[in-house]
């Protein structure tokens, strides 16, 4: 399904952070229709923050992502990298790059790492929503969706968010991305914006707000971000390198073998098919 038609339906969709092209294929087959290029998530593998990645490692790994991987892919482009001026290299270079939406925050430049221990430093309303401005005008084709996002609702207050994201919307965002806390703010924040809504999704999934997809989007909201993956992988990482280093048994692989997990990446990976190619080729019997 194309991204703008799920904004244009009724329905809710969890777009898990994936970080690279395996994360991509292993969440495509899980079922999910729609994946989210957090900037965080890859600060964080990267071992430098999402406040020192460039535009280019974002770009980069997008296309590698989308080579092996066809699902709509969301690009979290923090503050856009730059002033409204920079937004139209920023958004060109994203579009050109295959991913469905750009997600551009009010956050100032260059982004701090306290963002991490929720500390923001927001910027003007009045720049952002130029940023917007600039960011809608830089795009060739309408089906790339300009995502709005302001942290105001953690950073300064409901009311300041609300107020942000209206100028948002009136500056072209096809989408506004406002986190609410609870359930509660999550149907406050629809009764007093238009949708389509994004949000980050706080804890570990979204049975922590005590309401459904159906629910969600029934209220407007169409994209739910969840970072947990990350977080996964770090816990999984750790325990296979403390297991080896300690000589005991990996936790991670309880229930399986190495060969079996082994048969299994092979399988994520299509390897079957590229086998089939060089037996077609390269790799015929004599």
């Amino acid at each position: 399904m194309k991204f703008r038609e799920m904004l244009a339906g009724k329905q809710a969709y969890v777009a898990p952070a994936v970080f690279n092209p395996l994360c991509a294929k292993i969440a495509a087959a899980a079922g999910f229709e729609v994946l989210y290029l957090s900037a965080g998530a890859l600060g964080y593998v990267k071992c430098c923050l999402e406040a020192n990645l460039s535009l280019t490692e974002l770009v980069q790994a997008g296309v590698e992502i989308r080579a092996a991987c066809g699902l709509p892919l969301i690009l979290d482009g923090a503050c856009g990298f730059g002033d409204p001026m920079h937004l139209h290299h920023t958004v060109s270079v994203a579009e050109a790059a295959g991913f469905c939406a750009i997600e551009i925050e009010d956050q100032l430049l260059p982004k701090r790492a306290h963002h991490h221990i929720g500390i923001e430093h927001m910027i003007p309303q009045e720049l952002m929503a130029a940023k917007v401005r600039e960011a809608v005008r830089a795009r060739r084709s309408p089906e790339f969706a300009i995502i709005a996002r302001t942290n105001g609702v953690r950073s300064s207050s409901m009311d300041d968010a609300l107020r942000r994201a209206e100028a948002y919307r009136k500056a072209g965002a096809d989408m506004l991305f406002v986190t609410p806390r609870n359930a509660e703010e999550a149907r406050f924040i629809a009764g007093r914006l238009p949708p389509p809504f994004m949000f980050s999704v706080q804890g570990e999934g979204v049975q922590g707000y005590g309401m459904t997809l159906q629910e969600f989007g029934a209220l407007g909201y169409r994209i739910l971000a969840i970072t947990t993956p990350t977080f996964a992988f770090h816990r999984a990482m750790q325990q296979t390198y403390r297991s080896l280093a300690d000589g005991a048994p990996n936790p991670v692989l309880a229930g399986t073998t190495r060969k079996a997990e082994q048969a299994a990446l092979h399988q994520t990976l299509g390897l079957d098919a590229l086998l089939a190619i060089e037996k077609a080729t390269v790799e015929k019997p004599s």
